[in-house]
């Protein structure tokens, strides 16, 4: 006997979804890295480099502006000899922040029971 199929109750996405337009965004190696680091305030390059360790140069440079397109992050050229340039979150980067911690958070209780892919890796 064949399985009745079921029809799907959940609303339909909009015609462009928002989910995919904010998980593709954060979903980028790093990007919720870079976001985290800048929540503190304003960084150079340099800094964040530090801050992410196994990030490469060319990709800390490509989420960076990434991030700046669409409206998440700053950069402002400061006026010194070499220029400068530090990155912040804008308002929008900061609305972020929660869903980046409730990722977190969830992330944190899935290693404890051994349920993360990641956990799985380090044995």
């Amino acid at each position: 006997m064949a399985l009745r199929r079921r029809r799907n109750r959940s609303p339909a996405p909009p015609p462009s979804c928002p989910l995919l337009a904010c998980t593709s965004l954060i979903g980028g190696a790093w990007a919720p890295n870079v976001i985290w680091y800048l929540s503190g305030g304003p960084r150079r390059f340099t800094e964040l480099k530090a801050d992410i360790p196994p990030i490469t140069p060319r990709v800390l440079s490509k989420r960076l502006r990434e991030l700046e397109k669409a409206g998440v992050i700053d950069r402002r050229v400061l006026p010194t000899s070499p220029p400068s340039v530090d990155y912040e979150l804008t308002a929008l980067g900061r609305e972020l922040l929660p869903a980046i911690q409730a990722i977190v958070d969830v992330g944190t209780r899935l290693t404890a029971t051994g349920a993360s892919p990641m956990a799985s890796q380090k044995r």
